[in-house]
């Protein structure tokens, strides 16, 4: 293969924690990055669900106890077509309180299923003040794309049932993030109204991973330690990761999308997507904030550090302001 124009190949080197972020911050990252995961072969799914129980038993391990500790109360809510929500609500929430987060949760779209989909948002549940929908949706090896994004959109009309679109907030990060642009794209495609805004955190908006972050950050994400290409390809079953319900990036948001907030972190593998998807929406006239931490990876410093409390508080000033409208 021939070698694109303008390559450069840059010396060995040594990167430092910067100390420009916090102490906490700084402590986070003096830890060694995650192992770069070995992923099956496309076609060996036993091997893939493997992979899958291992990652999130050891996750489920860790959170453990969460939703009782918290004292928010979860509900189990099955979806038409085989998915499921835990509606989670957080502790002293007004009955009258009908503002709603409908989250999708990341995890390369094979990870954080089940129990650990609620566990995981329970957090989101406190952090937001608001009654949380925390969509379950079916994952690959066994149901590949469109099962996810079909489980999103029943999600949300079951929600539009209840709720006007106006007291909606849709978010989602990594995976997530994709499947919260998708789920907009799609929604609207079918007539349906949009939600009061959205909440994009280090979204994974092309799956085909073009963007100058997965060169530029490889190695130095200390969630992500390599390309998600075997992960996305389980996903998409041979689809083409370039259309829109895929890569959202490549979406057409000139007809209308809700305001929303992207955040991202200068190690985030991610970067990319995240500010090429920001520009996509601005370039359509849409109400568009971007955040950047100093020094941050795709997890941020993982909830350890002020920055990471900085940049949890701009989504719920973001929010609470949208629902008030």
């Amino acid at each position: 293969m021939s070698e694109r124009p303008g390559t450069i190949r840059l010396p060995a080197r040594d990167i430092s924690v910067p100390s420009t972020v916090s102490r906490e911050a700084q402590a986070v990252m003096a830890n060694p990055p995650a192992e770069r995961a070995e992923y099956p072969a496309l076609d060996d799914h036993q091997a893939w669900r493997a992979l899958i129980a291992a990652h999130d038993g050891a996750l489920a391990t860790m959170m453990a106890g969460r939703a009782a500790a918290a004292e928010v109360t979860v509900v189990s809510r099955d979806l038409a077509g085989g998915g499921r929500v835990y509606e989670i609500a957080p502790p002293g929430l007004d009955d009258g309180d009908d503002r709603v987060y409908l989250d999708i949760h990341g995890g390369a779209f094979i990870h954080g299923g089940g129990e650990l989909c609620a566990a995981m948002a329970v957090g989101t549940a406190i952090r937001m003040g608001a009654r949380v929908w925390a969509v379950d949706y079916r994952m690959p090896p066994d149901h590949p794309f469109p099962a996810a994004l079909d489980d999103c959109l029943a999600a949300y009309r079951a929600l539009l049932a209840e709720r006007p679109p106006e007291r909606i907030v849709i978010g989602g990060a990594s995976a997530g993030g994709n499947l919260a642009v998708a789920l907009i794209l799609r929604a609207r495609d079918e007539g349906l109204p949009l939600p009061a805004a959205v909440v994009l955190m280090t979204p994974a908006a092309d799956l085909t991973e073009a963007g100058d972050s997965h060169q530029t950050n490889l190695g130095l994400d200390p969630l992500i330690p390599g390309s998600g290409k075997q992960p996305f390809a389980l996903y998409a079953a041979g689809q083409d990761l370039s259309h829109p319900y895929l890569s959202p990036l490549n979406g057409d948001f000139s007809p209308g999308f809700p305001p929303a907030i992207l955040t991202t972190g200068t190690r985030d593998m991610l970067l990319s997507d995240t500010v090429l998807l920001h520009r996509a929406l601005r370039r359509a006239g849409i109400a568009a904030e971007l955040h950047v931490t100093e020094a941050g990876g795709h997890g941020g410093f993982l909830g350890r550090a002020p920055e990471d409390q900085e940049i949890l508080a701009e989504v719920r000033r973001f929010a609470d302001a949208h629902w008030s409208r």
